[in-house]
């Protein structure tokens, strides 16, 4: 097999995926290094076996609010098929089916832990214990991802934990589950786990409210369902040690102050850090175990401009679609084409799966007024619109713009209620374009749909 290659791709997860793909696609030859499972996190441990988790519970919400709907339910959610069905998404963790894309694309899939060895070198540890040594001519990308970040609770790692991994791949529901965390791993696996026959479920988090980086209002929305759910959810605490009683016994954790939970597992979903730590970067002159800091044609700082960082592992916006969008800027710009990112930080989509979802893009008002913006905030509630009538009874939450005054254009939105992710992309394009709002205004919603909020939103404004 041949050593030298046009590209070389460390992680083979949607980042690192796209990126090849996209580079063979131009005609470039492409090795693909991958540890684990082509398809990487999201699509074994993350994105894809937690929403089809959360799939039963939403389906199962939605026909109980619409009546007719409601009276055909008489049984209860069915866990096990629920778990089987996670199984069968993931392909029972096994990439078999995805090999053969690489494959008709030409590239060479090279197994083992791929770390770099100097300019243009990256050496691949195979799993019998061999090494081989490859040599990329023109670039190559790191699509490493982040790995769970377990903060240094006495006792928490003798406990025994969940991470994002241990909970997505559960073989069984567990009775009581705490949750140390609050932000959407942690919001989405708990209502989940409740939902799907969990007795007791606890969140615990540190901040004054769940989903921190959001809209006040959209924790404070979630929080409120999980009440109404049998969800008991504690902010503004912190743990400060954990233990399990005996091998099979529960877990004890104790808040400050000296309160303690009980719960048959403890899932520990505070946060994640780049997998760079083991990645050779100090042989190329950067740090180790940081995020690859990376320029908008995502390079990183070494002399040739020949390595690349995408997805997680560049900290710029650790989230799936971003990291798939990076990886084809990276792939345009290794094939000499004129291509940049220009999400940056400021139009990153972003959807917490919860009921109610919570979808957002771009800045929020705290963010905007941050850096100076003089922006209106207008508000509309997303059930009052006869959209949301005909789907059932009960649909709330809130839908709101943040518009910049000087440009008249939309700079952050956020939506909350039941199924909303598919109208957040609709302000996704507002935001990345730039459209006037004035314009916007003839964008004329189809009728009965929830996408009429944005007619209201725009009138608040003024339009």
């Amino acid at each position: 097999m041949a050593d030298d290659f046009d590209v070389i791709v460390i992680g083979g997860g949607p980042a690192g995926e796209n990126a090849a793909g996209r580079c063979a696609d131009g005609g470039l030859a492409v090795a693909l290094v991958e540890r684990e499972l082509v398809g990487g996190e999201c699509s074994y441990w993350g994105c894809i076996p937690s929403k089809t988790l959360i799939r039963p519970g939403d389906a199962l919400a939605a026909a109980r609010r619409a009546p007719g709907a409601a009276e055909a339910v008489t049984g209860e959610l069915d866990a096990d098929a629920a778990l089987a069905q996670r199984d069968y998404m993931t392909s029972d963790w096994d990439d078999a089916g995805q090999v053969p894309w690489l494959e008709g694309k030409g590239i060479e899939l090279v197994r083992g832990t791929g770390r770099l060895a100097g300019e243009r070198a990256v050496e691949v540890a195979a799993g019998d214990g061999s090494t081989r040594r490859l040599a990329a001519r023109k670039a190559v990308v790191l699509a490493t991802g982040t790995t769970p970040l377990h903060p240094p609770i006495p006792g928490l790692g003798e406990a025994r934990p969940w991470d994002n991994r241990n909970a997505t791949a559960a073989k069984q529901v567990p009775r009581r589950l705490l949750v140390l965390g609050g932000g959407a791993v942690g919001v989405e696996l708990a209502q989940a786990f409740r939902r799907l026959g969990a007795e007791e479920v606890t969140v615990v988090e540190g901040a004054e409210r769940l989903l921190a980086r959001e809209e006040p209002f959209a924790g404070e929305e979630v929080e409120a369902a999980f009440e109404a759910e049998g969800i008991a959810v504690i902010t503004g605490a912190r743990m400060v040690a954990a233990r399990r009683d005996g091998d099979d016994g529960p877990v004890v954790a104790t808040l400050e102050g000296g309160r303690e939970l009980v719960g048959d597992d403890i899932l520990v979903a505070v946060g994640r850090r780049p997998a760079t730590a083991d990645l050779g970067l100090e042989t190329v002159g950067l740090e180790p175990g940081r995020p690859v800091a990376v320029d908008d044609r995502l390079r990183a700082g070494v002399d040739g401009g020949w390595l690349y960082a995408v997805g997680d592992c560049n900290g710029r916006a650790p989230l799936t679609h971003m990291g798939k969008y990076h990886g084809r800027v990276a792939a345009d710009v290794i094939l000499g084409r004129d291509a940049a990112d220009l999400a940056g930080e400021e139009m990153v989509p972003r959807v917490t799966f919860t009921d109610p979802q919570v979808c957002a893009v771009g800045l929020t008002e705290a963010q905007a007024r941050d850096k100076g913006l003089e922006v209106t905030v207008v508000r509309y509630a997303t059930g009052d619109v006869p959209g949301a009538y005909v789907l059932g009874n009960g649909v709330r939450g809130t839908s709101q713009l943040v518009v910049d005054d000087a440009r008249r254009v939309v700079v952050g939105a956020t939506f909350t209620g039941p199924g909303l992710q598919e109208l957040l992309h609709s302000a996704t394009v507002a935001v990345v374009a730039e459209v006037p709002v004035d314009r916007l205004w003839h964008a004329v919603p189809s009728f009965p749909t929830v996408s009429e909020v944005w007619l209201h939103l725009l009138e608040a404004y003024g339009c």
